[in-house]
């Protein structure tokens, strides 16, 4: 559905974007992350026809982007991080105003938007002056304009910003329930978001991708990281986790006579199964045991730390 091969963006000298290439399928939802000015606002603008690229094809729904623009817009969707609000309008008036952009069929638009309001919860507020509405119902009026015609791919830039919490809930829930319905690429700085509606992240740095590859094997590793909580003497656990094999210390914070430890730990359950039986050699009391994951954030921190 979306398709990028090799694409560059110059302004001027610089390179915005250098060298792309991804796709994305049908009913996928894609995390898209960058740290500011990485390139991500740059390739949204160059996915939704507001810009051209320097160098290689973009395909929307197998449609080139450069040579049909006006026809890819009708397969898109698409929430600018603010969205384009007439905010002297109520929220019928503006989204019957925006099918008619959207070359949605006279006889159809009146039942668009009352299923786009539907959707979104809007509903109750439709005859609503939009300047009077929340941050919340703002955002849901600008996710409602981009899925008018129900296009088959959205770009979402920031969806959630500046919301409060139950707000960011709502939006996040009308999102998640496009998932196998649309391509949806979504960009965010919220990295817990990522994980809770996508399952794929792409990751951007100075305009080219560092990682392209699905959450669960990112945050997937060759070991496990686990949190043991031990009563007794610090020298003599350390020790027992110095004679353990497959057993690696991350951090360890002594409280009282409580260490707490954080370890990595191979695979194989008899590694950790044979440093517990070093700590009770040294007359430890296992209190916890927590198994502890690695995070998108992490990930994500650890890429970005130069």
């Amino acid at each position: 559905m979306i398709s990028c091969d090799k694409v560059s963006k110059y302004f001027g000298d610089f390179c915005a974007v250098n060298n792309v290439s991804f796709e994305i399928n049908r009913g996928e939802i894609v995390g898209f992350l960058g740290q500011n000015g990485a390139g991500k606002t740059t390739l949204m603008r160059l996915l939704t026809t507001y810009l051209s690229p320097s160098a290689g094809a973009i395909k929307i729904n197998s449609i080139d982007v450069k040579n049909s623009s006006l026809l890819v817009r009708q397969k898109i969707g698409y929430l600018p991080e603010n969205p384009p609000l007439y905010e002297n309008m109520n929220v019928q008036d503006y989204l019957t105003y925006a099918a008619q952009l959207k070359n949605v069929e006279h006889k159809k638009i009146k039942v668009e938007v009352e299923r786009v309001l539907s959707e979104c919860n809007l509903s109750k507020v439709k005859d609503q002056t939009i300047q009077t509405l929340s941050k919340g119902y703002k955002q849901r009026v600008g996710i409602a304009q981009a899925i008018l015609n129900d296009p088959p791919v959205l770009i979402l830039d920031e969806p959630t910003s500046g919301l409060d919490p139950v707000q960011i809930k709502q939006v996040r829930k009308l999102i998640k329930s496009f998932e196998h319905k649309k391509t949806i690429l979504l960009s965010t700085h919220i990295l817990p978001e990522i994980e809770q509606m996508a399952k794929r992240v792409i990751m951007i740095r100075a305009g080219k991708i560092i990682v392209d590859n699905y959450i669960e094997k990112l945050i997937t590793t060759e070991e496990d990281r686990v949190l043991v909580c031990i009563k007794g003497m610090e020298s003599r656990i350390h020790e027992a986790v110095e004679h353990t094999e497959g057993i690696r210390l991350i951090n360890s914070i002594a409280t009282d006579d409580v260490l707490s430890l954080e370890l990595g730990v191979k695979k194989e359950l008899e590694h950790f199964n044979g440093f517990i039986e070093n700590v009770f050699k040294v007359h430890g009391r296992i209190l916890e045991i927590k198994e502890q994951r690695s995070t998108l954030e992490e990930i994500f921190l650890n890429l970005h730390k130069n």
